[in-house]
């Protein structure tokens, strides 16, 4: 794969071999994001787990406390008084039936957070074939499908995130944008480094954070010195 200029002189700021501490991690790339755009810092954390299996996933959700820097597109899928909360809360639309028919038929996904209530999932249920391999089917352990559809909102529009496994057992989350520096980073790594040791799995056997990664979007990746996380 061939890299542009700027890639290629970001690179030979980082020394391959070495284990970084959060903060000059963090600090290096800020350095090395030099896209004419405010590019999104994220983690990858490799674990030693098995998602093949149901008793090893790991997932959650977690609110970042300097928020993700993205303006946060939140739609609702509820009746009634869940419905109304949402909107009040900032929802940039809410529905029931008819939602759930754009999505299906139309191919609406011009969002980035669905929430609903337990009461509707089995109408959200029908779009699992178009929201879930784009990662926007809701789910309880992220807290997108909950009565407090008011609160998932505004959680979800103040930073929360999604964290989960993929086929080859690494998570892959935002943390912010370079914009923040390495201090605010810092802050929303901690947070979710924290979620990701609480969700270690029962049957998780042997080192549990296997490696740990940040990169800029166009930035090439730092590793971290995960021992301080434990796992």
């Amino acid at each position: 794969m061939n890299h542009g200029k700027h890639y290629v002189d970001s690179k030979k700021l980082v020394d391959r071999t070495k284990l970084y501490d959060t903060e000059e991690a963090l600090a290096l790339c800020c350095q090395t994001a030099k896209a004419k755009f405010d590019e999104t810092v994220e983690l990858h954390v490799r674990l030693g787990v098995d998602s093949r299996h149901a008793d090893q996933q790991v997932r959650g959700a977690v609110v970042l406390p300097n928020g993700t820097g993205k303006d946060v597109r939140v739609i609702a899928i509820a009746k009634g008084d869940a419905a109304k909360a949402a909107e009040e809360a900032g929802a940039m639309m809410v529905g029931d039936a008819d939602l759930v028919a754009k999505i299906q038929n139309e191919g609406f996904i011009d969002f980035d957070v669905l929430v609903t209530t337990p009461d509707m999932m089995g109408l959200v249920g029908r779009l699992g074939k178009v929201l879930g391999p784009r990662g926007l089917m809701p789910n309880p352990k992220a807290g997108t499908v909950t009565p407090d559809v008011g609160r998932a909102v505004t959680e979800a529009k103040a930073g929360k995130i999604e964290y989960r496994l993929d086929k080859a057992n690494i998570i892959h989350v935002p943390i912010g944008k370079a914009s923040f520096g390495a201090e605010k980073l810092g802050q929303n790594l901690s947070v979710v480094m924290e979620a990701i040791v609480k969700a270690k799995p029962a049957a998780a056997k042997g080192q549990y954070i296997k490696s740990a990664t940040v990169a800029s979007t166009m930035g090439p990746g730092i590793k971290l010195n995960s021992a301080k996380f434990g796992g």
